[in-house]
């Protein structure tokens, strides 16, 4: 079955996701008459990933950081918005595939579904005890099972130390700025948020750990800003083991090889932060990838062979052109995803009337990572600062970047609260895991009634 709006002579483009580069190519193409939208996304919001450990952690509420897709475009008449889930691509036909077994014809195609979890080939055995966070529903879960163990530690506090120990020891696996954001802030709610709320346990006594398989953390910056990085984690209670390659991860807890030896770490919460991969409709295309599965686009971002599709985001495994004639390859970070789906826009429109696409080059406006209260690091090029300031300047930029005032006004209220109390007052989950049930999956729902998942 074909959904297609044949009456409409305007050129289609179809973007798949609405991530940062979806919808930044969506709303560059807001002014052009002569095209018409059609943006497909599995869920039905934008998520502002950055803050999603925020969520995860009962710092933000879910809508502080997400926001409709549709309100979002309510005024892009040349837009249209559809919830559904792209399962395959027709290059040759050009079309693309539905779950439920329609198709949507295009013109041009952008492709911005973006990236999930990787676990280096041990999904299966790994993924269902170490969760990642990608997603409002990774998000909601691991945040019940983060405070679920706080509460079957408190459950078990006249059982023997052993059988409790496992309960308060979190285990965060990756030290790139989401482990590092993790890690800092799940120390600051057992030293901090929990503290004086249990009667039976001391949440003070958890057990906070990072591990990374490198020699530092955060890699992407200075080692001088890794340094002042992981001083700073150190001073919030979180212990850092560079050099721990984790071999082995089930339910009762993590194997490491750390010094040429196997040692056995004892957590019923695991934290993935170790790996991405890039969405699998990237294979769908049938055009060179590289191992971590994203494609390999021209200079001006389409791909191979087909001047008419184009991909953006985590997806792309773009370069930047330099003025110099250099390449460089772009992070996958929010700006990237932004200009890319800025610049797509503008090969679009460039095609149209005849005109050659233009090379993409990355503007690098620099780094940021937050590790706790009033501590960060901040990696600006020729600036480079820590602590305090860079917890600042770190707040300013991502209250400014978020979608839509609202947003930003009820994160300001909800950090300057958290700041001056220690609360993280989303802390509420809607479902318990009884002592029974304490070994099998823990699945719970929002009470926001936001549905999951920024892929596509």
């Amino acid at each position: 079955m074909s959904f297609m709006d044949s009456h409409d002579s305007r050129h289609h483009v179809l973007i798949i996701g609405c991530g940062f580069g979806g919808l930044e190519a969506a709303r560059a193409l807001a002014d052009e008459d002569g095209i018409r939208i059609t943006l497909v996304d599995r869920s039905n919001h934008h998520l502002f990933q950055p803050l999603l450990y925020q969520v995860a952690t009962g710092g933000l509420s879910a809508p502080s950081i997400a926001a409709p897709i549709r309100h979002m475009l309510r005024r892009q008449r040349n837009a249209t918005v559809l919830m559904a889930e792209v399962v395959g691509i027709d290059k040759a036909a050009r079309r693309v595939s539905l779950a439920d077994g329609q198709q949507l014809g295009y013109d041009t195609l952008v492709v911005a579904s973006g990236a999930t979890h990787s676990y280096f080939g041990r999904d299966a055995d790994w993924a269902p005890h170490a969760p990642g966070l990608k997603t409002l529903d990774d998000a909601f879960k691991l945040r019940a099972k983060v405070l679920l163990a706080f509460e079957q530690a408190e459950l078990l506090a006249d059982a023997a130390a052993a059988a409790r120990e496992p309960w308060l020891n979190f285990v965060v696996i990756g030290a790139g700025p989401t482990g590092v954001e993790m890690a800092g802030t799940m120390a600051e709610i057992a030293r901090h948020t929990l503290k004086d709320e249990f009667r039976r346990i001391d949440p003070t006594r958890a057990q906070v750990l990072l591990l990374e398989g490198s020699d530092r953390v955060l890699q992407a910056f200075k080692p001088d800003l890794s340094a002042r990085a992981a001083q700073q984690l150190t001073a919030l209670g979180v212990q850092v083991r560079c050099g721990a390659k984790v071999v082995g991860i089930d339910a009762e807890g993590v194997d490491v090889e750390e010094r040429g030896q196997r040692l056995r770490i004892p957590a019923r919460t695991v934290v993935w932060a170790a790996g991405v991969a890039a969405s699998p409709l990237g294979r769908c295309l049938d055009v060179p990838v590289d191992r971590a599965g994203r494609v390999i686009v021209e200079p001006g971002l389409s791909i191979p062979g087909h001047p008419e599709v184009y991909v953006v985001g985590d997806l792309a495994a773009a370069q930047s052109h330099e003025r110099d004639g250099t390449t460089k390859p772009v992070p996958g970070v929010s700006p990237g995803a932004k200009q890319m789906g800025r610049l797509a826009a503008a090969n679009i429109v460039a095609r149209l009337h005849g005109k050659p696409p233009e090379a993409f080059r990355y503007v690098d406006y620099g780094a940021l990572a937050t590790i706790g209260r009033s501590a960060a690091v901040a990696d600006l090029g020729k600036l480079q600062f820590s602590g305090l300031p860079a917890w600042l300047f770190w707040l300013f930029v991502h209250i400014y970047f978020l979608i839509g005032f609202r947003n930003r006004f009820v994160v300001m209220l909800d950090w300057a609260s958290s700041y001056f109390s220690f609360q993280r007052h989303a802390r509420v989950i809607a479902e318990q895991a009884l002592p029974g049930a304490a070994d099998q999956p823990i699945g719970v729902h929002s009470s926001t009634s936001v549905p999951s998942g920024q892929r596509t």
